[in-house]
Parts: C-alpha cells; sequence; structure tokens
C-alpha cells in the first residue's frame, strides 16, 4: 500500500463545509492541481488494497464517480 493511498483515503474521509474549502485544502496538502488529484484519487480508487484500507470510503466515491460517468454520457 503506497503513502499516496493512504493519504487519499484518509483526506476523502473528512467533510467540507464552504466551497472552493476542499479544492484549497488539495492544494495545501498534496500540492497539485483539483484535476490532478481527482485523477491520482481515481487511480487510488481502483487499487484493491484502498478497498481492504476503507471499504465505505472507497465504495461511496466509486458510487459517485460512476454516477458522474453516467450523467455525463447521457
Amino acid at each position: 500500500m503506497t503513502p499516496l493511498t493512504v493519504s487519499v483515503i484518509a483526506f476523502e474521509r473528512l467533510r467540507w463545509n464552504h466551497a472552493g474549502a476542499k479544492e484549497q485544502a488539495i492544494k495545501d496538502t498534496f500540492g497539485l492541481s483539483a484535476t490532478r488529484y481527482y485523477q491520482a484519487r481515481n487511480a487510488v480508487l481502483d487499487d484493491a488494497e484502498a478497498l481492504v484500507l476503507d471499504p465505505q470510503t472507497v465504495n461511496r466515491l466509486r458510487r459517485l464517480r460512476d454516477a458522474g460517468r453516467q450523467r455525463r454520457a447521457s
């Protein structure tokens, strides 16, 4: 399991109260743009070790990702 996997899963457990707060936290925490972070996050979601680490969070994020893909496809 990579440190990035652990960090991303821990980060995704957090809740954000204000618009833009998560994007700023992404920059501060990972030093990445939001686009790059979400690309990395999607790679983590496809990692079987992430599912073992936190199945509830990974499955929630997979459902959200899949719903977004379906919306864009239709």
